[in-house]
């Protein structure tokens, strides 16, 4: 059983599954594939010129076990990143909001952050074709747009984007989305392991080039709010904001991480989230 919810889209409708209570976005149109305008400029071109600069850098980088693999979608994916930043990213925002790094089904395969792929597709409207890493992990491949999985975290983010503002253009008006740390990292198993996790010493080099990269993003993006989502997000937004003097001019939110590792996600992340953001009054919805 479906519940289906049109927002004020018309490229997109959000349908709650009854048991589960995740929105997935599904497609009523073709995705918009226009080209790129060139040449990219403003804060786009700002945050491309960081990213590149950020992805460089991590590649420098060793990582010793558990971590066997590790991917930077900002390589291998980032044709489909640089639409995202050219399209959405070109004007300052609001508001942004940060997660840690990327998932295994979301940016991991679409180069967008919480890429789950059919907001990427079909409410984005994003499309690109995907390589692979030179190193991929056996049950950790990269399927790109093909991909059948799906990234929980991001159906739950960008599904409350589309119900809450329509389109993406309306939720991109003001808004924004980054994460922290561009890298996956996946121990022998397959099983994902979190920045948080690293060792102090490989943990403050990699805290270095990723504080550097959203310096120069809240720079560019100019916004009043800088949200959190999860607390590791909040507390890199609050070093970095504090470290580059820009405590006067944007303020620091927190909200729920949309995990589905979380009890209190999966009990209705969406409404925890819009009474998180009012209470903080990062909005001012009724």
């Amino acid at each position: 059983m479906t519940l289906g919810l049109n927002t004020s889209s018309e490229n997109s409708s959000v349908v709650f599954h009854a048991n589960s209570h995740l929105p997935i976005l599904e497609p009523t149109s073709q995705p918009k594939n226009q080209p790129m305008k060139e040449p990219i400029t403003g804060c786009a071109a700002t945050l491309i010129s960081a990213a590149r600069t950020l992805s460089q850098a991590c590649d420098s980088m060793r990582f010793s076990e558990p971590v066997s693999h590790v991917y930077n979608p900002l390589s291998y994916a980032w044709a489909a990143f640089e639409q995202y930043v050219q399209r959405f990213g070109d004007t300052p925002k609001r508001v942004v909001f940060l997660g840690m790094n990327p998932g295994p089904f979301g940016m991991m395969q679409t180069g967008v952050p919480f890429g789950e792929i059919a907001a990427v597709r079909d409410w984005m409207g994003i499309a690109a074709t995907i390589s692979a890493p030179s190193k991929e992990h056996p049950k950790r491949r990269i399927e790109g747009f093909a991909c059948q999985r799906s990234e929980v975290s991001g159906r739950r983010l960008w599904g409350w984007a589309a119900e809450r503002f329509g389109s993406a253009e309306s939720f991109f008006a003001e808004n924004f989305v980054l994460n922290y740390c561009p890298l996956v990292f996946l121990e022998a198993s397959g099983r994902n392991y979190t920045p948080d996790k690293l060792p102090a010493q490989t943990a403050r080099a990699l805290e270095a080039i990723c504080d550097a990269h959203l310096a120069a993003n809240l720079r560019a993006l100019q916004p009043t709010w800088a949200v959190g989502v999860g607390a590791f997000a909040a507390k890199r937004l609050h070093a970095v904001i504090i470290a580059n003097g820009l405590q006067d001019t944007v303020r620091v939110a927190q909200i729920l991480h949309p995990s589905p590792a979380s009890p209190v996600a999966n009990r209705g992340w969406a409404p925890a989230v819009e009474k998180s953001l009012i209470e903080q009054k990062v909005f001012d919805w009724h």
